[in-house]
């Protein structure tokens, strides 16, 4: 996984506040430590992302998305991987929102993606398993192509009854996963996957077996050595509004150190229960003191530049409202979580017209309305921020839309091609309409941005112009981007190929019920 030169170029304009090397030494060195206090077996539940941490790259600039893999990379020889993936998560077909895929989708892209990176998973492990048909078919699928599931229920008698809980009616009614190495990463594609649970019953079966294993926690955010309301905790919030999770101080651990440190609400909340479930296991002192005890978090050794990140941190508040709010107009979440992010925006003294690209865009789509130049009535605008600081904007025509022409704005700029030189041709561009009204029945034939960039590809054959341009789409990567109005599918596919950070306005972008929700 190579950096280009134009990655590197890109962060040298960007401002770092985040050492990601001196991150991932500490980090690795951390892990290492806990895995020699337990006897040399240690079950690490990885909270947030394995991969494509995003959230983590936008609120602390210079953290790299796949550090973990980097680390992982590091520790290979030494680790097993156990996939989880929540059953009624399967069911309900809940969506992950950076690549509009669904969980379990994600977990299989997530084994193939382990393997890119020469790590196989060992085994994945359905939680909460109740027969449930659509669990059922994903258990089918991975065992078809030789890939080790278990499924576990229920755990009798969570949260209180801890007698039961930790019993052969219990933790001991999961079938034990064999693993052979001294560290084992527990992960899954969310929360709520299950991961905690599947730590504690290897850890009832180990210790039934003789073995002293361990368990901690690889956390991320909150950040527990900054300030309660420093802005990326506070981020963090803002990430979660839609499962309601808060940070807190945690009083377990100002108790035993008096020494201040945040977590959030359901690791403070869940913390006597799993100690004494940790102690109930093993017949001793679980040796944790506090939740923040629990994780391996060395994050907030690595911030170099607070002000940057802090900055990173209110921006990502923005983004994640504009998120909420375009879900909620989409029936994906509720009002309670749009309100709520809007709550955090203002605690962290921001509003939503303080994303830069947020006005342009809104110019840009009153500059359509003035020229008369929408598609079926409705006048959508699109605005992008480079790595320089310059912002460039489309609209949208009955050819193109709106991000479509704010692309090939752009890329025509980066490459110093003038105004009155077509990179698509008309004919092309009438071509691709004509296709998609005789052969598709399709009411709106202007380009999406997908289109587009086909079409351009296949212009680049022919057309100089369009060569050159098309090699300067990789610098749109980590650039921020808003469009006045929800991106369609074909828009949004787009977009997610070249690693914009993207926003927009909770507006559809046809007055069709059908074609501003399918495949939604």
């Amino acid at each position: 996984m190579a950096v280009s030169a134009v990655e590197k170029k890109n962060a040298k304009i960007r401002k770092i506040g985040f050492d990601n090397e001196k991150y991932l030494k500490e980090q690795t060195e951390e892990i290492l430590k806990r895995v020699n206090q337990f006897d040399n077996k240690l079950y690490l539940e990885f909270g947030g992302k394995l991969l494509f941490d995003y959230h983590a790259s936008r609120v602390l600039p210079g953290f790299d998305p796949n550090v973990k893999m980097k680390l992982l990379q590091q520790l290979k020889d030494q680790a097993d991987i156990l996939l989880c993936i929540y059953a009624g998560d399967i069911e309900r077909r809940k969506i992950r929102a950076d690549f509009g895929i669904t969980y379990d989708v994600d977990a299989m892209k997530l084994i193939d993606d382990l393997g890119d990176w020469g790590i196989l998973v060992t085994a994945v492990v359905i939680t909460r398993f109740d027969n449930q048909p659509s669990a059922v078919i994903f258990k089918n699928k991975l065992e078809r192509q030789n890939v080790k599931v278990y499924t576990h229920r229920y755990t009798k008698g969570y949260p209180t009854d801890i007698d039961i809980i930790v019993s052969d009616e219990g933790y001991g009614a999961n079938a034990y996963i064999q693993t052979k190495n001294p560290l084992v990463i527990v992960t899954g594609p969310g929360p709520g996957s299950g991961k905690l649970a599947t730590c504690l019953s290897q850890l009832y079966h180990d210790h039934r077996q003789g073995k002293e294993s361990g368990y901690a926690k690889f956390e991320t955010f909150p950040i527990w050595n900054l300030p309660l309301k420093h802005p990326v905790n506070i981020a963090y919030e803002s990430a979660t509004a839609d499962i309601r999770d808060f940070n807190m101080i945690d009083s377990f651990h100002l108790e035993a150190y008096g020494e201040t440190a945040v977590n959030y609400n359901r690791d403070v909340e869940i913390f006597p229960v799993l100690r004494r479930i940790l102690e109930k296991i093993t017949g001793e002192k679980s040796g944790y003191q506090s939740p923040t005890d629990m994780g391996v978090n060395r994050a907030g050794f690595g911030i170099v530049d607070d002000e940057v990140v802090k900055e990173a941190a209110r921006q990502e508040s923005i983004r994640r409202y504009f998120r909420y709010a375009c879900e909620y107009a989409m029936g994906l979440t509720d009002k309670e979580t749009v309100q709520r992010a809007e709550l955090i925006m203002e605690e962290m003294g921001v509003k939503p017209e303080d994303r830069k690209v947020v006005e342009p865009a809104r110019n840009a789509a009153r500059e359509a309305e003035k020229c008369g130049k929408g598609n079926e009535g409705i006048y959508c605008g699109a605005a992008v921020e480079l790595h320089d600081g310059r912002i460039i904007t489309g609209k949208n025509s009955p050819l193109m839309h709106a991000v479509s022409s704010l692309v090939l704005n752009v890329i025509k700029d980066l490459s110093g091609i003038p105004d009155n030189i077509h990179l698509l041709s008309p004919i092309t561009i009438e071509s691709v309409s004509k296709f998609k009204k005789n052969n598709y029945d399709q009411k709106a034939v202007s380009l999406n941005l997908e289109e587009a960039l086909i079409s351009l590809a296949i212009s680049a054959t022919t057309n100089s112009a369009a060569q050159m341009a098309l090699e300067k789409l990789s610098e749109l990567r980590g650039c921020e981007l808003h469009m006045t109005h929800i991106p369609t599918l074909g828009d949004e596919a787009g977009l997610r190929h070249l690693g914009v950070n993207l926003t927009s306005d909770p507006n559809f972008s046809t007055h069709g019920f059908y074609e501003s929700c399918k495949g939604r």
